[in-house]
């Protein structure tokens, strides 16, 4: 609690200094990862202000500018509450997160750049329900280099390292923002973009979390590798493109509800997504094949979403419908049939975070106003069901959470969610959220069936 309340104390301090920036200072947007940034714009005067902080974004180390240095920080206080969690050994629990962190971008001149990010990452939580996603104290979160050359009209480049990893809407390599300690990889990237095109090729291994300072190492147990292409598409809209990939996958000693073993998983997938008007979509469709143990796998999912503003309204309203269906398991007959998401973001579903992607069909209706001065609201209901109903329910990470237990209930429960955000500027939000969650007839015949509440809230300063 000390620890929270120093970091309390230094969050204050921040939020004086980045309220006190000029309203006509127009940075790049923030991003969750902080690499993906290039401050390099401010190399040109006319995008300057003269603002007191841009001393740190863009620092030139040469008369261009091609050589420069960006600092910043991330800065996250977050408090969750429970009441009656039935995928927790503690059911009713309030904890504290506290997270910071600090990064330093270098780049010398324009084809070589050296990116290192730390983590302070801890938990006022109780040692029967923390876990690696609560607490790991203080890590390099990211530590690699960059290397890019122009290869005929395009540009090749080569990453290797510790990084954050990203791609598409994150259904099966995300950066597990949400959580405590976000998701890194210890590997190699490369990417080429020409013509409209950007195709990574790359191979990883996830980092293993640990409680104490600087023990977080690689998990030699896992490994991920692949191709995944973008075409962008501006003739549809902004924002507008295109996904094809392939992703290999493997694990040992995964855990399903047919039993343990090792596993390998391909998984292809495109993604269509965009915006046109009021209108913006993401639709994605995956086939994944392998084996498990013995068995084989043979698994799919499917998952749509489509959004409308009514932007000559007053609050510019939206309504938008999202809907998946992601296999399970048929049972016996050597052949696995449970999806596995790999390493998805984190908060899949929602604030409350209980139900994971696999084994599941649900319809996800969410409307939201803006109320204006930074400020939004948004509500959302989820409404689960088992696509098998020989298998079992899974949690955000791939952990069973509820074997089948012979029931033949398909129905797993509804979620409702609330959330109240304001970005009182570009680098100071704050939400807070209520979700609950009913279960369905499934979680009531197979274990504890109350309700479970939640609720959340937040505060994020960023520079």
């Amino acid at each position: 609690m000390l620890r929270s309340l120093r970091t309390a104390a230094a969050a204050a301090s921040i939020v004086g200094a980045v309220m006190a920036v000029p309203a006509a200072a127009k940075p790049p947007s923030f991003s969750n990862n902080r690499a993906d940034e290039d401050w390099g714009v401010l190399r040109e005067p006319a995008n300057r202000t003269g603002a007191a902080w841009e001393a740190f974004k863009f620092a030139p180390l040469d008369a261009a500018g091609d050589s420069f240095l960006t600092i910043g920080a991330d800065l996250r206080l977050r408090f969750e509450s429970y009441a009656a969690n039935f995928d927790a050994a503690k059911p009713d629990e309030t904890y504290g997160w506290s997270r910071v962190m600090p990064y330093a971008d270098l780049h010398l001149g324009p084809n070589l750049r050296f990116f290192g990010q730390m983590l302070g990452a801890w938990a006022d939580r109780s040692a029967l329900t923390e876990g690696p996603v609560d607490q790991t104290g203080v890590e390099l979160l990211q530590g690699f280099a960059e290397a890019s050359a122009p290869v005929g009209s395009g540009e090749l480049s080569v990453r290797g390292g510790r990084q954050m990893v990203a791609y598409g809407s994150e259904r099966l390599i995300g950066l597990r923002f949400g959580p405590n300690v976000p998701l890194s990889f210890d590997g190699a990237r490369a990417r080429l973009e020409f013509g409209g095109w950007t195709a990574d090729a790359f191979a990883y291994r996830p980092v293993a979390n640990a409680p104490g300072d600087f023990d977080d190492r690689t998990d030699r147990g896992r490994e991920i590798y692949g191709l995944y292409a973008t075409r962008a598409l501006p003739e549809i809209g902004p924002r507008s493109g295109l996904d094809l990939y392939w992703i290999g996958y493997g694990r040992e000693d995964a855990r399903f509800d047919s039993g343990v073993a090792d596993e390998r998983r391909h998984t292809f997938g495109a993604r269509f997504f965009g915006s046109f008007a009021d209108w913006s979509w993401n639709h994605e469709a995956m086939l994944q094949l392998g084996s498990f143990g013995g068995e084989r796998i043979l698994a799919w999912s499917a998952a749509t979403e489509t959004r409308h503003t009514f932007s000559e309204l007053p609050l510019r309203p939206f309504v938008e419908i999202k809907a998946a269906v992601i296999s399970g398991d048929g049972g016996p007959g050597g052949r696995l049939g449970t999806f596995n998401a790999l390493f998805p973001k984190g908060k899949y579903f929602g604030e409350i975070g209980l139900i994971g992607p696999a084994n599941l069909m649900n319809i996800h209706p969410v409307i939201g106003v803006s109320l204006g001065s930074g400020w939004s609201l948004t509500g959302a209901a989820v409404f689960y069901w088992r696509q098998s109903l020989d298998d079992g329910v899974y949690g955000n990470p791939g952990n069973l959470i509820r074997p089948s237990a012979g029931s033949r209930a398909r129905y797993v429960g509804t979620q409702g969610e609330v959330v109240l955000g304001w970005e009182a500027t570009p680098n100071v939000t704050l939400e807070t959220s209520y979700a609950l969650f009913e279960p369905g007839r499934f979680l009531s015949e197979t274990g504890p069936g109350k309700t479970v509440h939640f609720v959340g809230g937040e505060i994020q300063l960023r520079y």
